[in-house]
């Protein structure tokens, strides 16, 4: 396989998590006696461009289908995470009813509902069916078709050549499989002066905390500011502010212009260049590595992932063996990919709750334990829950603080080993990620980071 940036033949393995089906293609009950499609689930690292990927073998179109089940309006969290996010770009940007946002990977309209709200015209696109419904049922005009060049020039020449003022593409730069397309498009879709945000897992949080079950099919690249800097390059495209996100276990909000543009470039760039350039894998790694374009950094991933796997499965068979009930919360795609990995199916396993409706009824892909609704919780309250979007751990337990209460159900998070999870109801969510990158001089910020810089209490 070569890189699909630069192009570079590709042989350096960083993880191998053997055979794994794509991560929401949860299952009827029909298709429980049909063969299952299982592809290879690798990382491969490009000394080139020092992108980590993995291989192809599913088209976008297989992977993003009619079935596509993860609707971004089931987490609360998240919803505010977007309204925060639109209310600061609307102020410091200065967006009106004579701007245009374009969303790429809008989703049901969890983040457009906003800028509807406030009155700033905007379009999504949205390739599966069963969101882009849900987004126009909001307001949120939406185009079901996958973005790129193509669709990008096709828009601009409908407006008249007039661009868009702001671009998002949140969560959806990772699973671009021709990343190098998808980029010319945004920057052919950009206004002279517009701004594009994007945001994304970031490679270091993956590696530094053994991150791998956010690895799968549906997620062909695994971005450091490092290569997306690079990438962006390739399109007349400069990276001007950075932002550390505590969203999705650790994540980068990129803001970026076109290369003459009259934005300036923080110092929080360069901060977060000097910070990957430096950073120094976990117990584990090459002894002496040092930094995302080190081969050596990721050499202890696969250690990561096999101990998380073989303590899961330690914990529910202990579970088993005394006698007691174990069920799951949240039919995340992590799920599916520590399950898979770690051979755990409904024999150790009874159920997973989950509270958006298109998973209900389903069973999770590969390991085939049932997805239930939350009120089985209830019915038959299970004497352990696994909280397996560990991310959104904080709010899922003070949802569930009832069950506990009421049942003494012990809840815990998965990763990196079974842990317990203690919350009360209505507490706040208060995880945080260490800052990986310093802000700029004498604790300055950004222009653009003012309103939009994400900050959790700690």
């Amino acid at each position: 396989m070569k890189c699909r940036h630069c192009a570079t033949e590709l042989s350096q393995e960083v993880l191998n998590l053997n055979h794994a089906p794509p991560s929401n293609a949860y299952l009827k009950a029909e298709q429980l006696r049909t063969p299952e499609v299982h592809y290879p689930l690798r990382l491969l690292f490009c000394p080139q461009c020092y992108l980590v990927q993995t291989e192809d073998f599913a088209a976008a179109e297989e992977l993003f289908d009619a079935e596509y089940v993860y609707f971004s309006s089931t987490s609360r969290s998240w919803l505010n995470h977007a309204t925060r996010f639109c209310n600061g770009a609307i102020e410091r940007l200065g967006l009106g009813g004579d701007s245009f946002v374009v969303e790429i990977a809008s989703n049901d309209g969890y983040l457009l509902q906003n800028f509807v709200a406030a009155g700033v015209p905007c379009l999504g696109f949205e390739p599966t069916a069963s969101t882009a419904e849900v987004a126009r049922s909001k307001g949120v005009e939406t185009r079901q078709t996958f973005f790129g060049a193509a669709t990008a020039e096709a828009l601009r020449q409908e407006r008249k050549g007039q661009g868009a003022d702001l671009i998002v593409g949140n969560n959806v730069y990772a699973h671009v499989p021709d990343i190098n397309d998808f980029t010319k498009g945004l920057a052919g879709l950009l206004a002279p002066e517009g701004v594009i945000s994007l945001e994304f897992p970031h490679l270091c949080q993956l590696v530094e905390q053994g991150q791998f079950d956010t690895v799968y099919h549906e997620h062909f690249s695994y971005l450091s500011l490092t290569t997306v800097q690079r990438i962006l390059a390739g399109a007349g495209l400069r990276v001007f502010d950075v932002s550390t996100l505590s969203t999705h276990g650790g994540s980068l909000r990129v803001w970026a212009c076109h290369d003459d543009a009259a934005h300036a470039t923080e110092a929080s760039v360069s901060a977060l260049l000097a910070r990957e350039a430096t950073a120094v894998p976990p117990a584990g790694g090459a002894e002496g590595a040092m930094g995302v374009q080190d081969p050596g950094y990721y050499a202890g991933l696969q250690a990561q992932a096999d101990q998380a796997a073989d303590a899961l499965v330690d914990f529910l068979v202990r579970c088993r063996s005394r006698g007691e009930t174990v069920a799951g919360y949240g039919a995340a795609a992590k799920g599916t990919t520590l399950f898979n990995y770690a051979r755990i199916d409904s024999r150790l396993l009874s159920f997973i709750a989950d509270a958006a409706p298109f998973k209900q009824g389903r069973f999770l892909p590969g390991a085939h334990i049932p997805v239930v609704a939350p009120d089985a919780l209830h019915q038959s309250p299970p004497d352990h829950l696994l909280i397996l979007p560990w991310n959104l751990r904080e709010e899922i337990a003070a949802d569930l603080a009832w069950i506990t209460e009421t049942h003494g159900t012990t809840l815990w998070t998965v990763m990196p080993r079974p842990a317990p999870v203690q919350a009360t109801q209505g507490q706040q969510c208060s995880a945080s990620i260490a800052p990986l990158s310093a802000p700029a001089q004498g604790g300055r910020v950004s222009p653009l980071q003012g309103a939009i810089h994400e900050k959790k209490a700690g």
